[in-house]
């Protein structure tokens, strides 16, 4: 959770507003009525009971107004979504208790090679969602699909099996994405997104936002309050998934998706919510499982990944043939409630993933036989030390809180071959090596990381006044390559030899016409732990990577169109400390290191560093 993510209005002083010496202020979440809890024990299924709407059920034109999805690719099967939605926000409508939704998967966009088909059942129960588990596919292949209910038809999505299991495919393209905060900008990186023609993308949390519609700045939150209940949660969802750019994203390409803290409540850590006194744990629980039930009505994910009341499994890995296995990780759902001191963070047993996970994790990859173990976490893993000088000061809700834990995970990824962590969060691009001990610059470097920006939450960010705020801390955060404050997103192209990695960032977010274009490229080589930009000259890189950054060329910078920072301060009671930071800048670079950045007056916003 970035310390500006959601700010609800409420009074009083939260547990994590506060986290004491050596922390990040954090926003408050709203306290609000109880959740309502899960109901309903059936997902839509190939071939089930057709029950058809009864009279009057025609929903005029909203049927498919939420769109269609596919995702978890596997080398034979994918899975396809989308919902029936009645003609009120959130509700069931008119609409009888059970929808029949046809579907077809074909080889062609037109059609007229229809190779799988069938009937799902879409039932009030589930939102009237469905999910269909398609098998029987061939790998590495092209599909379109629609569905059909009620006598309306869905816009056509495109979507991608992965490669066949023992194959080496030559490359494989993922973007990543987190972070979109309908009320701080539009969700345009999308558009280039669809552009760059992904075989994957990946969202690692904050799909939607909870907090209230108390004040925006482009758009407004529905409803009245934070969603608690299960009708409010879905209301959330479909008015996010009304956005044009996010529904075209969806329908062009398979996504895997994972929750962070939005999705339900901000900062929640196992079965503890924010404010606990507000939300005591059977309160709480409630709440989250109407939020999970939620989420999987509005994802693209397998009866593996649906809800039992609070609970839901959601760690996973997904296999691209030997080039790479995907982990994704639940660092939310497992975690121990948020350290408030240093000390804290240091505790033996203080755990963010779990022994369970962490054991799944660590056997994943040393037995994956892939040449790339890609690690999705929603949070940062590499230091982030907040502090200019002496001293240290971390945010305790990402791995920085859980010390003791990422230090044993580190030490493991020695052994690992080529281990990658994709993380969001932040709402900023930052590029990291991750070591042994942060705290010793010559520590040894065992992966690297990449933090994806947010796709529009904190909006169009003051530049300048991020370069101010950051470049006196480059210094104490020497394993960084890099901090970009715009909005954005990061594309992958994973092949034997390395990983290409570009940060696509786009002009702005608070109207529709933002140009994106590549702001800096990095580049990880295979069997060499750590992660360089290319056209930045390091002591490591010189001597492994000259050639790659000779053909990788000069990088795009893009010239933001809007550089004021404005605040949510319609809310008269959100205090300073949890105001969205007015950050960001031209590129300013490590005083010790060689002068390879552009001049201050430049158009560029990132801080990049070279050691």
């Amino acid at each position: 959770m970035h310390p500006s993510d959601n700010n609800n209005g409420t009074t009083g002083v939260r547990r994590r507003r506060f986290l004491g010496a050596g922390a990040v202020t954090l926003g408050a979440a709203g306290a609000v009525a109880a959740g309502q809890l899960l109901t309903g024990s059936a997902s839509a299924s190939v071939g089930g009971a057709t029950a058809t709407a009864g009279a009057g059920a025609s929903v005029s034109g909203t049927v498919f107004k939420l769109g269609v999805a596919s995702g978890d690719p596997l080398p034979t099967a994918i899975v396809l979504w989308t919902r029936v939605v009645p003609a009120n926000q959130g509700s069931s409508g008119i609409l009888a208790p059970t929808v029949a939704v046809s579907w077809e998967l074909a080889s062609d966009s037109g059609f007229t090679k229809i190779v799988k088909s069938g009937t799902a059942t879409a039932s009030s129960s589930l939102g009237y969602s469905v999910h269909v588990d398609v098998t029987g596919l061939t790998p590495a292949t092209e599909y379109w699909y629609r569905f059909k209910a009620l006598g309306r038809t869905s816009i056509t999505g495109r979507t991608r099996t992965a490669p066949a299991a023992g194959s080496t495919p030559e490359n494989l393209r993922i973007a990543l994405a987190s972070c979109q905060n309908w009320q701080h900008g539009y969700f345009t990186p999308y558009q280039d997104m669809r552009e760059q023609k992904p075989d994957l993308v990946l969202f690692v949390g904050d799909y939607i936002y909870e907090s209230s519609a108390y004040s925006y700045r482009v758009r407004r939150h529905e409803g009245t309050g934070a969603p608690v209940t299960l009708a409010q949660y879905r209301a959330r969802h479909e008015q996010y998934n009304t956005d044009p750019d996010l529904q075209a994203m969806r329908a062009a390409a398979p996504f895997v998706v994972v929750f962070d803290d939005h999705e339900v409540e901000q900062d929640w850590a196992g079965d503890v919510a924010n404010d606990p006194v507000a939300w005591p744990t059977a309160k709480f629980l409630a709440r989250r499982a109407a939020a999970f039930q939620a989420f999987y009505e509005h994802m693209p994910i397998r009866a593996a990944q649906k809800p039992s009341g609070p609970d839901v499994l959601m760690y996973r890995a997904l296999d691209f043939g030997t080039l790479a296995r995907l982990h994704v990780l639940d660092t939310r759902q497992y975690r121990d409630d948020q350290a408030t001191t240093p000390d804290g963070a240091l505790e033996t047993g203080r755990v963010i993933m779990g022994d369970t996970q962490r054991n799944w994790l660590v056997n994943s990859m040393r037995t994956s036989g892939a040449r790339w173990n890609l690690v999705a976490s929603q949070v940062m893993m590499a230091e982030t030390d907040f502090l200019a000088g002496e001293g240290t000061e971390w945010s305790y809700d990402a791995w920085d809180g859980y010390q003791k834990e990422r230090a044993a995970l580190l030490a493991e990824f020695q052994d690992i071959r080529n281990p990658v962590v994709l993380s969001g969060d932040r709402h900023r691009t930052i590029v990291s090596d991750l070591k042994l001990d942060f705290a010793d610059v010559d520590s040894a470097v065992v992966g690297a990381e990449f933090v994806g920006t947010s796709i529009s939450s904190n909006g169009d960010e003051d530049l300048v006044a991020f370069a101010a705020e950051w470049a006196p801390k480059l210094a104490d955060n020497p394993h960084w390559k890099i901090i970009d404050a715009r909005r954005g997103y990061l594309l992958f192209d994973i092949s034997a030899d390395g990983i290409d990695a570009q940060l696509r960032a786009i002009s702005t977010v608070v109207t529709r016409d933002g140009t994106t274009t590549t702001a800096a490229t990095f580049r990880v080589e295979d069997g060499v732990p750590g992660v360089y930009q290319v056209g930045v000259e390091t002591e490591s890189s010189a001597s492994t990577s000259a050639s790659a950054e000779e053909s990788a060329g000069t990088a795009d910078t893009a010239s933001p169109a809007d550089t004021t920072a404005t605040t949510d301060s319609a809310d008269p009671t959100q205090s300073p400390a949890s105001t969205e930071p007015a950050t960001a800048p031209a590129t300013v670079t490590d005083p010790a290191s060689p002068s390879t950045a552009e001049s201050p007056s430049d158009a560029s916003t990132a801080v990049s560093t070279t050691p």
